[in-house]
């Protein structure tokens, strides 16, 4: 496994995850489809908040399960909690510096059907 360092805009959240990248997945979630993320999932065993967690919001709809966090300060969204396995994160991989995904499986998921 590989280390990736990842911020939001304006670096005041910044954060480490440690991947292979088996896959990447999109999901069509009504969030999900607005914010255009492609994300992968991470284990919280490897992922880590370096700095700015006092500067993350959390928004959460439906079931308020998932936790879906924005930098308060440039609104962008660089992971969230997942709902079916909160023990992971979905991490914005466009959130992560210097991060190619030529070549990584993409996987669609389905996330407008959950109930």
């Amino acid at each position: 496994m590989k280390t990736y360092k990842g911020s939001c805009h304006c670096n005041a959240v910044q954060f480490e995850i440690d991947s292979d990248f088996p896959e990447l997945t999109t999901c069509d979630c009504s969030i999900c489809v607005k914010k255009n993320a492609l994300m992968v999932k991470v284990h919280e065993n490897f992922m880590r908040i370096v700095t700015g967690e006092e500067n993350l919001s959390t928004y959460q709809f439906h079931t308020n399960t998932a936790e879906h966090y924005f930098c308060k300060t440039c609104g962008i969204y660089p992971f969230h909690r997942k709902r079916v396995t909160p023990d992971y994160y979905g991490v914005n991989v466009f959130c992560l510096e210097g991060f190619n995904s030529e070549g990584i499986p993409v996987r669609a998921t389905v996330g407008a059907a959950m109930k």
